[in-house]
């Protein structure tokens, strides 16, 4: 017996990505609604009630109206919105963060999928924090950019449609200048940081893909820990993984689009010894790690499921 899906927004971007996935699997079957129901409450809570597993790809509030509809124990959610990522009731589906995170989602009934720009800077920060590398109180930045995907239908007709006067031909824009990004309170909560890290994101004219950087003063940090030693202590808490990868070397360059239509996470340690300072970087595809196939790998574990099955490694 499959495995009943019900994907709530699956027309939008991430929606679709994440039906794409689930295309022709054999231990799955997809639920889906009619499009000229697609907006009648009385179906889409038949077809929340109906399947084992949800997907939300909604807006936040939405999101939050659809778990309300779900009158039933036994379906599980999984909700690509940001409306829960800090909720202590739910799961964060990161399974890779925590020494436990994959038990903790395969058991899960909520689990909140990770925004796309926190998967990267948790991802090089958390495992330091946890091990003490980085002290919890260290003052941290983080600069990001990401293909423009990432901002949804209207951010993708800004950049795409000749005709509108907000496509210009900026090739990058810095954006959330004022430092109130919804992401932030995600990134210090699930990091273990006492103070929010400056955020500085922006969007290039690139369709997917996305770079998450963090710079270190390493002669400010107890010890003065080794580009070695963080790159060591990323490879101790990811071991293992498939799909979140500690690169060994350190690349001349990297562009937004290295890690673009793969479902994986690559973790850069650059820098110098000598100068005291690195460059934490991690690349990854905004729909990818940082949307659907995240969706993807928390439905494969809450289902029994091979951890990648579906995934582009």
């Amino acid at each position: 017996m499959t495995t009943q899906i019900f994907i709530d927004g699956a027309a939008g971007t991430t929606g679709l990505e994440i039906r794409e996935r689930l295309a022709g699997r054999g231990d799955v079957t997809l639920l889906t609604l009619p499009e000229e129901r697609r907006k009648d409450a009385a179906a889409r809570r038949e077809m929340l009630n109906d399947a084992d597993i949800v997907i939300l790809c909604l807006p936040d509030d939405a999101a939050r109206e659809a778990v309300g509809l779900i009158d039933n124990q036994r379906t599980r959610v999984i909700d690509a919105s940001t409306a829960f990522r800090t909720d202590a009731a739910w799961t964060y589906g990161f399974p890779e963060l925590e020494p436990d995170g994959r038990a903790r989602v395969a058991e899960a009934r909520r689990v909140s999928n990770p925004g796309c720009y926190p998967t990267g800077f948790l991802g090089l920060v958390r495992p330091l924090v946890r091990c003490g590398l980085l002290p919890a109180d260290t003052p941290v930045s983080v600069n990001a950019v990401s293909g423009y995907s990432g901002g949804g239908k209207s951010m993708i007709a800004a950049f795409e449609q000749p005709d509108d006067p907000a496509a210009g031909d900026t090739a990058f824009r810095a954006y959330a200048l004022g430092l109130g990004h919804k992401h932030v309170p995600e990134m210090r909560g699930h990091a273990g940081l006492t103070h929010a890290p400056i955020f500085a994101p922006a969007v290039a004219r690139t369709y997917r893909g996305m770079l998450v950087e963090v710079p270190l003063h390493l002669h400010l940090l107890p010890g003065r820990p080794s580009l070695r030693q963080l790159r060591d202590a990323l490879a101790e808490a990811y071991h293992g993984s498939a799909l979140v990868r500690v690169q060994q070397d350190q690349p001349a360059m990297l562009t937004v689009e290295h890690a673009a239509d793969s479902d994986r996470l690559d973790l850069f340690v650059c820098g110098s010894d000598d100068a005291g300072q690195a460059r934490l970087i991690a690349a990854l595809d905004n729909l990818g790690k940082g949307a659907a196939g995240a969706a993807v790998q928390s439905l494969n574990l809450m289902a029994g499921l091979a951890e990648t099955e579906g995934l582009r490694l």
